[in-house]
């Protein structure tokens, strides 16, 4: 990409694709182009096919989808399996007919088996079960990747999928019934804080280990991915490093100031047992996370506040 490129972001508005915008933008990138949801609807195969017919975008991130944790996953398949289906399919073929130069998908940690080696390298894609509590979304998320490296086989054009862990920063989703763990945690231990509450419930054991990545290096991923990755085959974008959704718990306690107890409700799902991302093949390019777990924390926590 060059500084004039027309980029677009697909899903501007939200954690990933915002910190695209700012991320691009800092880094000199000036033709940017996207699209509210009410002003164009990416369900909709004619919306769609007339916007890209009319902007011809030469590069896109596609960081649209419908996301949630545990409870959103598990009370909404249909939704998460039809809708990540409909929005990757309608975008990815639109970009292969208008010659769109690359496309970078943005896919999940999730699609790898449940009881996957530690830590999960790219070519255990499909070795296994997935995990029952988001199988919708994660095959929405496989079929993606397909569908790139079949154009890329049958059409020759440039649409790489990457991989990243769970991701956390400013404008995630801190809804108790949709978000996932860490911004749910944030907001409990934050309103357990202001309502002078004694504990906070966690849902699980708070054995299952994570790895978390700051969404401003995820951005910055992708872009230096954009213009240095050209392979079909998936890669993961992580820190490497993971830690018990207890430890967590503690972390995010500390930072928001809560001094009660943590209790945990051993009759809600743990979700998978462990998740960490093996990066070297990202390493091996040369990019390497920034942002330690404690520092993200504690501004994603300021940002937080300022949206209160």
């Amino acid at each position: 990409m060059n500084p004039s490129s027309k980029i677009y972001i697909a899903g501007h508005n939200g954690l990933v694709g915002s910190s695209l915008v700012r991320n691009l933008k800092k880094q000199g990138y000036s033709n940017i182009i996207s699209r509210t949801k009410s002003e164009l609807d990416l369900l909709d195969a004619i919306a769609v096919k007339n916007f890209f017919s009319k902007e011809k975008p030469e590069y896109i991130f596609l960081a649209a989808a419908k996301v949630g944790g545990i409870k959103a996953n598990e009370d909404f398949p249909a939704d998460f399996i039809y809708q990540n289906l409909q929005i990757q399919n309608i975008i990815i073929h639109n970009a292969y007919l208008n010659k769109t130069k690359k496309l970078l998908f943005l896919g999940s940690s999730c699609i790898y088996p449940r009881e996957c080696p530690q830590p999960i390298k790219e070519k255990y894609l499909l070795s296994g079960p997935l995990e029952r509590t988001n199988d919708a979304y994660a095959i929405a998320k496989i079929a993606g990747i397909k569908m790139c490296q079949a154009y890329n086989k049958q059409h020759n054009t440039k649409f790489i999928s990457v991989m990243p862990t769970n991701l956390y920063g400013p404008n995630d989703n801190f809804d108790l019934n949709s978000s996932h763990v860490l911004p749910a945690l944030l907001r409990k231990f934050h309103e357990a804080k202001v309502d002078n509450e004694k504990e906070v419930v966690m849902w699980g054991t708070g054995k299952p280990k994570r790895e978390f990545l700051h969404v401003d290096d995820l951005a910055n991923a992708c872009i230096f991915l954009m213009n240095n990755y050209q392979k079909s085959e998936i890669i993961n974008i992580g820190t490497g490093k993971d830690l018990s959704i207890l430890e967590l718990a503690n972390l995010i306690k500390k930072a928001v100031g809560f001094e009660g107890e943590i209790v945990n409700d051993t009759t809600k799902p743990d979700g998978t047992p462990r998740k960490l991302l093996d990066v070297s093949k990202l390493h091996s390019l040369g990019w390497k996370h920034e942002i330690k777990l404690e520092q993200g924390i504690e501004k994603t926590y300021q940002w937080f506040l300022k949206t209160r």
